[in-house]
């Protein structure tokens, strides 16, 4: 009587296999024109996940008795049969995946997926395929931003870089909620999953965006990306979940920050350039470094946090805030260095003058450096441009007080057409210099041109309205 039960039982698990079998012969893994799960009905699409789950209970039934041989043929029967069934069910989730954003149904149909193949014992492979799509798809979303980065000049990079970290600070705090939601709901029959598979995905998230360690003003956007992401971070809810996983996944972020941080000093003292700035303007690597030190001011308290993670020791100054000083210190250093290179010594002070001055200007958007207008860079502006003037127009004062006219008027003329190429780094940098050489200047002049000026053809307003079209300035009437 138990030999008939036995075989009677034979016949009904052969006969489920060989039905599964139509089934995962019509839905082939190699057939990739249609989805089970998006073109199909619902209704096959539960029937294929029982019959997958019937060949992994037919395989157990024929594993029970190995000495059957019978049953050795339809083990090896069931076992590629249901292989062939967990391919089809991989290549349902990379298409469900690849939903932008999957409405209701189709999450029901992940989490089912899911199931089965983890039933199955297909659980490796079905999270493997899970992080492939991931990263996959933050990788094109990386490539894409590269390409349109590359399309961008610096200064289009700096006129929309805030409006663009708003934007991701916005996405940034909906993005990681919505996948842990996601992974959550896919992977609900196991929660320890769930939450290996979220911090994989966050851990994915913060590689890509986390700081290279090329020079800043070759990747200021990834940086600054990276930052935007661990100030954030930093101001999740500590009681949420998904903070304390997803700021859990920013620690090696905030290791390459630090490495970021550390390494830039290095860098700005080792950029290599040796060619000087035609017309004294603002050096390439001032506007850069600059530029991306008052970005790093705005995330003052993410990048304290990011340094407490390295040294928990507190301290009433902040650690940022010390490392931008100390950093505009260093690219002062080195863009004296450059200055050396131009032979013109009016060229160099006013190459001097227009570089601390544009240093100055951005160090006074960094309210935590507590640094006012005439404090470090402000002081050492003045400086220049008083050493700019003494260079520029000593020639004209030397020959003033040898009251020589002729030489005086060609000593005018020669310092006007050497300044007219060189160039002021803003309207204010240009009145300032323009006002300097006409208070050291033109006083004299006019004082000069009432003992000896029938015999000169410049008169004081001429000289006056050469100064002011200088530095992009507009000539005033001689007249006046």
């Amino acid at each position: 009587m138990q030999r008939h039960r036995r075989t009677l039982s034979t016949t009904v698990v052969e006969e489920t296999v060989a039905a599964a079998a139509t089934l995962v012969s019509k839905w082939h893994p190699d057939d990739h024109h249609s989805s089970l799960f998006l073109h199909g009905h619902a209704s096959e699409a539960d029937h294929f996940l029982r019959a997958a789950a019937d060949l992994h209970r037919a395989m157990l039934f024929f594993a029970s008795d190995p000495t059957n041989a019978h049953n050795g043929h339809a083990l090896v029967q069931a076992n590629h049969l249901l292989d062939t069934a967990m391919r089809r069910l991989q290549l349902e989730l990379r298409l469900l995946l690849s939903l932008s954003a999957p409405p209701a149904a189709s999450l029901d149909r992940l989490r089912a997926l899911a199931d089965t193949m983890m039933a199955a014992g297909y659980g490796k492979e079905c999270i493997s395929t899970f992080k492939e799509r991931h990263r996959a798809a933050l990788r094109r979303q990386h490539t894409a931003m590269q390409v349109q980065l590359s399309k961008l000049t610096w200064e289009q990079v700096d006129d929309n870089i805030q409006s663009w970290l708003a934007a991701a600070r916005i996405a940034f705090t909906s993005v990681f909620p919505a996948e842990k939601e996601l992974c959550d709901t896919v992977f609900a029959g196991d929660a320890s999953v769930g939450d290996a598979v979220f911090e994989d995905v966050a851990n994915t998230r913060q590689q890509i965006s986390s700081p290279s360690l090329r020079p800043p003003w070759r990747e200021r956007a990834a940086r600054r990306s990276g930052c935007s992401v661990c100030s954030t971070c930093t101001t999740l809810s500590p009681r949420s979940e998904v903070a304390k996983r997803a700021c859990s996944a920013l620690f090696k972020t905030g290791e390459a920050a630090r490495g970021a941080l550390a390494n830039l000093e290095a860098a700005i003292e080792k950029e290599p350039s040796k060619a000087t700035v035609a017309g004294g303007a603002v050096h390439p690597l001032t506007r850069y470094v600059m530029n991306y030190l008052v970005f790093l001011a705005d995330y003052d308290g993410a990048l304290d946090r990011i340094n407490q993670q390295g040294s928990p020791e507190s301290s009433s100054t902040s650690r940022a805030s010390m490392s931008i000083g100390r950093l505009v210190q260093v690219l002062m250093r080195k863009i004296e260095a450059k200055g050396e290179s131009y032979r013109e010594a009016a060229l160099r002070h006013l190459f001097m003058a227009n570089n601390t001055h544009y240093v100055a200007r951005k160090v006074a958007m960094i309210p935590s450096l507590g640094v006012g207008d005439d404090d470090g860079e402000e002081y050492c502006r003045r400086r220049h441009v008083e050493a700019y003037v003494r260079a520029a127009w000593g020639k004209v004062l030397k020959a003033i007080a040898a009251a020589d006219g002729v030489e005086v008027e060609e000593a005018v003329m020669e310092s006007v057409a050497k300044q007219e190429k060189w160039v002021a780094a803003d309207e204010e940098m240009g009145q300032v210099l323009r006002a300097a050489a006409t208070a050291a200047v033109v006083p004299k002049y006019r004082m000069f041109y009432r003992r000896h000026g029938a015999t000169l053809r410049l008169t004081p307003g001429d000289v006056n309205a050469m100064i002011a079209a200088l530095f992009g300035g507009i000539a005033t009437d001689s007249s006046n």
